[in-house]
């Protein structure tokens, strides 16, 4: 019999002799398994720049792009069921990059009063266009500031709305110079009356330092309360907005859940009914997913709920958080809309794949309906 000591001698030198093999193989393991993750994660890189951007979508054409005839390009434009790859931005979506004295004056002062612009925190891509001067100067003031297409951070504690904001916006909006001024907010349906009262006393505010500068109120659906509409529509606006946003059956998947679609049109109808004057406008945003039948049928039923203008713009994926971009509408197609509106009967239909529902062409040219009705009553 052998000791225990003779036992654990042998063993010992066994495994010394077999430590070199072993940690050889186990290192060719780790080694493989590094191999495998390293491949995997440049796979999935390569795949992520194929599917990214690439220079041409930083760089803005030469030619301005609704000058240039689109119908050559070929690129794919629309993403089949169940393809989670990201559409590349056609070259009509690129826009110059913001810049002037008038658009550094305008963000210094509004960060200097603490005021925010739904014009930055949604990206609009026309942003340097309305806030770079020129002729007719717009901009877009967000008062109060989960949308699933919009880049618009929302609390879900949201604080009071502050008592002097309406001040401090009239003071930044008369200082501005502008002729034409869209107050909005996100939905504050945590007060009583969806913040309908803070609305209106911007509205007034302004009126009172300058009674020439036309004020549109792009406002929520107050979940369908008649009395908070009737508050906007009295508060001496002169254009009252409220978007739908998508057709009827995409609705539920693109709004918010508390927002509906009939809601919509009752409230559009409602803020008619109260100032047959008043002029009412609302936006669809396109390549979502929806039909030509859908979106005809939507433009219908805005008409037939008094509204007066309606604008339809390309839906752009704002972060990997929302929605993907179904299908990048051409702007032929934005075109043929703008005829249909025409033939529907709406004052004034604004339809382009840059076209926002606050869009600077389109409010000079209410601004200038609004004025001839002044005239006319004078």
């Amino acid at each position: 019999m052998r000791s225990r000591l003779q036992i654990s001698d042998i063993l010992f030198r066994y495994f010394s002799d077999q430590i070199p093999t072993l940690l050889s193989k186990y290192c060719f393991i780790i080694a493989k398994c590094y191999r495998c993750k390293h491949n995997a994660a440049v796979e999935k890189l390569r795949e992520k720049l194929a599917n990214g951007p690439d220079l041409s979508d930083f760089i803005q054409p030469t030619e301005k792009n609704e000058k240039v005839d689109w119908s050559a390009y070929n690129g794919r434009l629309k993403r089949n069921q169940g393809d989670s790859t990201r559409l590349r931005l056609p070259p009509w979506l690129k826009t110059e990059i913001p810049q002037g004295k008038n658009f550094s004056r305008i963000k210094e002062q509004l960060r200097d009063l603490n005021l925010h612009t739904v014009c930055e925190e949604a990206r609009c891509p026309n942003i340097g266009e309305c806030w770079g001067g020129g002729q007719h100067g717009t901009a877009t003031a967000t008062i109060m500031a989960s949308c699933r297409f919009c880049s618009i951070k929302t609390s879900r504690a949201p604080p009071a709305p502050d008592r002097q904001e309406p001040v401090k916006t009239a003071q930044a909006i008369a200082s501005w110079g502008l002729d034409y001024v869209v107050l909005t907010s996100v939905d504050r349906d945590d007060l009583p009356d969806g913040g309908a009262a803070h609305f209106a006393q911007t509205v007034r505010e302004i009126k009172q330092r300058n009674s020439r500068i036309l004020v549109e109120c792009l406002v929520p659906d107050f979940g369908g309360n008649i009395d908070c509409v009737k508050t906007i529509v009295d508060s001496g606006l002169d254009v009252y907005a409220h978007n739908v946003e998508t057709v009827e059956a995409l609705t539920p998947f693109v709004r918010d859940h508390r927002a509906k679609y009939r809601q919509t049109m009752k409230v559009l109808k409602a803020a008619k009914e109260y100032n047959p004057d008043l002029i009412t406008k609302s936006s669809i945003m396109l390549g979502l997913g929806e039909t030509d039948e859908e979106v005809h049928q939507t433009m219908k039923d805005l008409r037939e709920h008094g509204v007066d203008c309606v604008t339809l713009g390309q839906y752009m994926q704002p972060t990997k958080k929302h929605l993907k971009v179904v299908e990048y509408v051409t702007p032929e197609k934005f075109k043929h809309w703008e005829t249909v509106g025409n033939e529907l009967g709406f004052l004034y239909t604004a339809s382009g794949p840059l076209v926002r529902s606050s869009y600077k062409a389109g409010e000079f040219f209410i601004s200038s309906i609004i004025k001839n009705r002044k005239a006319k009553s004078a």
